[in-house]
């Protein structure tokens, strides 16, 4: 066992785990955050996706030993306007894969914000959210509420 100290959504919580429990498994079974979803278990899928100090991150693939002391964030910590704009362009079917898909876009705002090469199109966004692979028929709802999340951040500058 190893103890380590695990920040998500702005509380520390010190755990006791094997060291090769992944993050995923850390959230969901040891903490009881269960809206990080396990969907493949081998990071093709992008549901795991959560924020580690703002950068996405698969955490079926991540050990938690891995994130001591980093800022974790899941889709129970998230506070962002992309959540209201999901629902708004009806992003959201099953909702599977929406903590990850939001997390993910969340993630790839900032790297865009922070690396800006030119307007975010509906096809750089597919691009960008490649590895959230749920193509399910919301998935153009996610393209445009991220479009109109991130042509708000532009105008807002």
């Amino acid at each position: 066992m190893t103890e380590l100290r695990l920040r998500v959504n702005g509380a520390t919580t010190v755990l006791s785990l094997p060291p090769q429990v992944s993050l995923l498994d850390a959230l969901r079974e040891h903490l009881g955050l269960t809206g990080t979803k396990k969907g493949c278990d081998q990071g093709a899928c992008g549901a795991c996706t959560v924020l580690a100090d703002g950068v996405r991150i698969n955490s079926c693939l991540a050990l938690a030993v891995q994130y001591e002391d980093a800022e974790i964030t899941t889709i129970e910590g998230l506070d962002h306007p992309l959540q209201t704009a999901f629902v708004r362009h009806d992003g959201l079917q099953c909702g599977y894969c929406t903590p990850g898909q939001l997390c993910s876009a969340v993630g790839m705002l900032a790297e865009h914000r922070a690396a800006p090469d030119g307007e975010l199109t509906g096809a750089e966004i597919r691009e960008r959210m490649s590895g959230n692979l749920c193509r399910c028929g919301a998935y153009n709802g996610i393209v445009d509420a991220i479009q109109e999340v991130a042509s708000q951040e532009v105008a807002a500058r």
